[in-house]
């Protein structure tokens, strides 16, 4: 059987189509439909089956919870991360991550060594507010999100609070790069929803400086 290589219209005939956010102290672009929203599924499932999703635990208030979501982290050899006291060592490579990384690398113009990989399995699962700030991503990282399958609303909004949240909605196929000092003065959450039943697949890129 022929794997499909995801290719969408987008990269047949052109780029995606890109919208960029006027937010201080952020650069952040939405590239729609690099992956057609076929594709974008078809990808979603794939990866469902594929990778080796982990359900981790968090302690809040002396008790420990499980992570609303299940994840996963691949990479380069000796790319560890951690984040919240999780520690996370890269699994290896899988065919279809590389062909997404280097989809992804091409339309984000920068290179990455590692992927968060998040599963969304209804709009039960969520991430709270967080900042990608990661001592080991460097100052001003290149955060590339790949989003596959059910749209979810992805939110973001000044640390200091001196504006109002923004939403982005995020459909199968879209990427949202983030860079510059993004990480540094904004913050960013997928909420929970009732209306949302199927999964998601979330990809986040990133350079990872040094082991954690």
């Amino acid at each position: 059987m022929t794997t499909r290589p995801f290719i969408s219209q987008e990269q047949l005939f052109g780029d995606p189509p890109i919208k960029t956010f006027e937010l201080p102290g952020a650069e952040i672009v939405l590239m729609s439909a690099v992956w057609s929203r076929s594709d974008g599924d078809l990808l979603c499932k794939r990866l469902i089956d594929e990778l080796q999703w982990r359900q981790d635990k968090i302690s809040m208030f002396g008790q420990s919870h499980d992570v609303p979501r299940l994840n996963a982290w691949y990479g380069d050899p000796d790319r560890s991360y951690s984040w919240s006291g999780i520690e996370m060592d890269p699994i290896p490579w899988t065919s279809t991550l590389r062909r997404v990384k280097e989809r992804v690398s091409e339309v984000a113009g920068a290179e990455f060594n590692s992927v968060l990989a998040n599963l969304y399995r209804d709009g039960n699962d969520k991430v709270d507010w967080h900042a990608d700030d990661e001592e080991v991503l460097g100052p001003h990282p290149v955060i590339a999100s790949v989003s596959l399958g059910a749209a979810r609303n992805f939110r973001i909004r000044r640390k200091d609070r001196s504006s109002d949240p923004i939403n982005i909605p995020l459909k199968s196929g879209d990427v949202l790069v983030m860079s510059g000092s993004t990480q540094r003065y904004w913050e960013h959450q997928i909420p929970r929803t009732k209306k949302v039943l199927d999964p998601r697949v979330n990809l986040t890129f990133r350079k990872v400086t040094s082991s954690a």
